[in-house]
């Protein structure tokens, strides 16, 4: 009988950053794989939800298998306006098909607006779903700083561990 050596994890790191869509160009809010009701939307290729897409880059960064733009970049026009989950969820398994299983996934948003506590435990359960794997999901703002501190778009940095399977 062969001799297994220890799993060695991989971790990856994600970050996706969306300006708010312009004042006379609306679109709905979907951040965390949910749609914020009355809120501004941000702009982007798919439904601009930074955090779906920065964990779905973390996890190819995790794999060493390219980022968003590799899998799912502007060019492939049956993407436009997709959702971040959808992406999670096609991220997952294009990960799993290299041979990896998916140990979890933290994500943190920087942002003035929503208020996330109160859907924090519904957005994980949404992006852990898409991603067959437990997902974390923590806000913050930046004191007023920058381009999220100003109310200009919100950003999103995410780590994945990954561990081979095959």
């Amino acid at each position: 009988m062969a001799k297994s050596g220890p799993i060695i994890p991989r971790t990856g790191i994600g970050i996706d950053v969306h300006a708010f869509a312009p004042e006379n160009e609306p679109r709905e809010l979907w951040l965390g794989g949910l749609h914020w009701e009355g809120e501004r939307g941000l702009a982007g290729h798919s439904d601009g939800d930074p955090v779906a897409h920065a964990a779905a880059d973390a996890l190819f960064s995790a794999a060493g298998v390219g980022d968003l733009g590799t899998h799912f970049g502007t060019g492939r026009s049956e993407l436009a306006g997709a959702s971040g989950v959808t992406l999670l969820a096609e991220a997952a398994k294009i990960v799993r098909a290299e041979g990896f299983e998916i140990g979890n996934i933290a994500i943190q948003f920087v942002g003035n607006r929503p208020k996330f506590g109160p859907r924090r435990e519904e957005s994980q359960a949404v992006l852990s779903s898409a991603a067959g794997a437990p997902v974390s999901v923590s806000a913050t703002t930046s004191d007023g700083l920058g381009f999220t501190g100003r109310g200009e778009g919100i950003s999103a940095m995410a780590t994945a561990l990954v561990y081979r399977t095959i």
